[in-house]
């Protein structure tokens, strides 16, 4: 082989090379960039109502409405919480308050000048929920008032006409965290950066619905749980799945699966209960 037909076949072999390199990159960073352009939301579709939420407010809506299902309240309470929720801190832990309450803190904006709590206690999520909730099962007949009287009975706000611009986002979401409406809660997101930690996924589950009976084995959950009850769990895996790095959750013959982002689809029987896989090292 002559020295010039060498130095071809190397040019030849080194620009295919450089090519399926090059394609390669492309097609990661096209993939890249494909995850970064997903808008992350959680939506509650029920009936002809809709309404969305942003990954963290909806993780709240999950804890809030969790602790009413625990209580074994009614869904009308959890809708109460949730406009409540959304009116004084669009659903987020605030560690500050506002003019009309320089102390106010947490999702409910309750005051420790007004005896809810240490401010300590009011910033622990799921004491300010339940104190909400103790506060709101003392008004009389507040499973039938408007949502609006029922929530201003509760907080006392100079601006009460303003918790009716989030019910429907609360009766929607309520229902879907209930579990009174199965395959109802969506969340679109991008895939998880880290694994998810099974222990993690058990002690949140329990901060929010006391003990469950749930075993893990790796990277999957088995929560042994039925009918709306496991709904209610499966949404809230879906509505936390950003935090603990969820990819699937299976129950009743349904699936949603984090990297199809299709929502809740139909698929085999996992034998009862509710399924949720974590995503495993390097996945």
């Amino acid at each position: 082989m002559t020295r010039r037909r060498r130095l071809r076949r190397t040019l030849i072999t080194g620009l295919s090379l450089a090519l399926v390199a090059g394609g390669i990159y492309t097609a990661v960073s096209l993939v890249q960039r494909s995850e970064q352009l997903i808008t992350e939301e959680c939506t509650a579709a029920v009936g002809s109502q809709r309404a969305d939420l942003a990954t963290d407010q909806a993780a709240n809506a999950a804890l809030i409405t969790a602790v009413s299902v625990r209580r074994g309240l009614p869904p009308r309470a959890a809708s109460i919480a949730l406009a409540t929720a959304m009116q004084e801190s669009k659903l987020r832990n605030i560690g500050h308050g506002d003019l009309a309450g320089p102390d106010s803190r947490g999702l409910f904006q309750q005051r420790a000048s007004q005896g809810w709590g240490t401010q300590e206690q009011i910033m622990d999520p799921v004491y300010a929920t339940n104190a909400f909730y103790d506060a709101l099962v003392k008004v009389p007949g507040y499973a039938t008032l408007e949502i609006t009287d029922a929530a201003q009975r509760v907080q006392r706000s100079a601006y009460p006409a303003a918790y009716a611009e989030h019910e429907a986002m609360g009766r929607s979401f309520a229902s879907a965290l209930t579990g009174e409406t199965p395959a109802s809660l969506n969340c679109t997101l991008r895939s998880p950066d880290t694994a998810g930690d099974p222990s993690a996924l058990i002690d949140g589950l329990e901060a929010a619905y006391g003990s469950v009976p749930a075993t893990a084995t790796g990277q999957t959950l088995e929560v042994d749980v039925a009918d709306s009850y496991a709904w209610s769990v499966a949404h809230w895996a879906v509505a936390n799945a950003k935090e603990f790095s969820v990819e699937r959750v299976d129950v009743d013959n349904k699936r949603w699966d984090r990297k199809a982002r299709n929502g809740w689809q139909a698929a085999p029987d996992v034998g009862g209960g509710v399924s949720i896989t974590l995503a495993a090292a390097g996945s």
